[in-house]
């Protein structure tokens, strides 16, 4: 087998992920073809993701218009979805038996309905585990408070947990401390620790987005400042993104995680999302190529991963000047871009989308089979 640009990745020390699914590339052989021979070994999905991939061709319309009379709009997403996610996890069960379990996972999502109760979002990640019945699923819970509440007692079940829409290092602090505090409690029942795996997904170039849309408007008001407020465009989702490697550098050391790794634990990887470049002005691999190192993970959507692939350079940079990212957060503070506003409103706009594309596919399948879409506000909880 030839060697790639995602080869030096891995070497690296980081794990390239797949940010899309459909149900045409797992028959196809095209997503075995990308784990056989460009060193694919995970995968992840959101609502946005399947919405896309149901309103496009016929592939899953064999399953939707043989589906169980009786089913809401919700639990024919749910038969479909697990279906895709069952089937990309066998895909990727050689590569979760080589590496003893430390990759090979494919993402599920709890509905966004269930965001902000820590209970709920509990009670659906358990069934959806169940529904997929896979060793090498992830079931995605929300960075929000009571998503991070929600982290504890799934990792003490040994559920594996991909903890989503993390823009903060505050946020990303809870998330750490959830997860710990889960080994420690199975580790408390004398439950085994080394098949337990979980990813903190920081999302990355949405921060540069927000960030440099205020710059610019700052630009524009104060002509006399604007090239130096200009200069700080597309800089802030590595830095912030850097801070919080360094935090994972620092919670996964010491006593207390050697005590977890003694028994086998795994660390949590943080896991960079949303890695593709918004802005056609800076390097189409920007977020991929600043960001490597260790005990990371990077999924990226097909573009980006391709772009890699095409022309993508691999040296670790993800720990390379953490004072300069420091410096760059001070420096927005200074110009009266607090980042707790940025990412506070991040997170609130990722629910809102993620949200309206759940919404957008229930009623495309409502739709299809002139059933009532079930409402999402409350479902997930409700669902059987």
């Amino acid at each position: 087998m030839s060697r790639t640009r995602l080869h030096d990745l891995a070497d690296a020390g980081q794990s390239v992920w797949l940010d899309f699914i459909d149900r045409t590339s797992l028959r196809d052989g095209s997503l075995a073809r990308r784990i056989r021979e460009q060193a694919l070994t995970g995968m992840t999905s959101n609502p946005t993701i399947f919405e896309k991939a149901l309103s496009e061709g016929s592939a899953y319309d064999e399953q939707v218009s043989g589906a169980p009379a009786g089913l809401t709009t919700w639990q024919l997403f749910e038969l479909v979805e697990a279906d895709d996610v069952r089937s990309a996890c066998d895909l990727f069960r050689e590569v979760y038996t080589a590496s003893r379990g430390a990759d090979g996972y494919v993402s599920i999502e709890v509905s966004p309905g269930v965001a902000n109760s820590a209970s709920d979002t509990v009670a659906e990640a358990r069934r959806l585990w169940a529904a997929v019945d896979r060793p090498n699923v992830m079931i995605k819970v929300p960075g929000t408070e009571e998503g991070s509440r929600a982290v504890q007692p799934l990792i003490a079940d040994g559920i594996n947990v991909n903890v989503t829409l993390l823009f903060s290092v505050q946020a990303y602090a809870r998330i750490i401390e959830a997860y710990l505090s889960g080994l420690e409690e199975r580790a408390a029942r004398n439950l085994p620790l080394e098949h337990v795996a979980s990813v903190a997904s920081f999302f990355v170039s949405r921060v540069d987005t927000e960030v440099d849309a205020r710059l610019e408007k700052l630009a524009v008001a104060a002509p006399s400042d604007a090239e130096r407020l200009r200069e700080l465009k597309g800089r802030t989702a590595v830095a912030n993104a850097k801070l919080a490697y360094r935090l994972f550098q620092q919670k996964f050391s010491g006593a207390r995680w050697g005590a977890l790794a003694g028994r086998g634990a795994q660390m949590q990887r943080p896991l960079w999302a949303s890695t593709s470049t918004k802005n056609p002005a800076f390097r189409d691999v920007m977020y991929v190529e600043q960001l490597i190192g260790p005990h990371t993970v990077n999924t990226m959507p097909p573009a980006t991963f391709d772009a890699f692939l095409d022309h993508g350079e691999t040296r670790r940079t993800v720990d390379d000047a953490v004072d300069g990212a420091e410096r760059h957060i001070a420096a927005l503070e200074a110009v009266g871009i607090p980042l707790a506003a940025v990412t506070d409103k991040l997170l609130v706009d990722g629910l809102a989308s993620f949200q309206h594309s759940f919404d957008g596919l229930l009623a495309g399948l409502a739709r299809r089979t002139g059933s009532a879409a079930r409402p999402t506000a409350t479902a997930a909880a409700a669902a059987p």
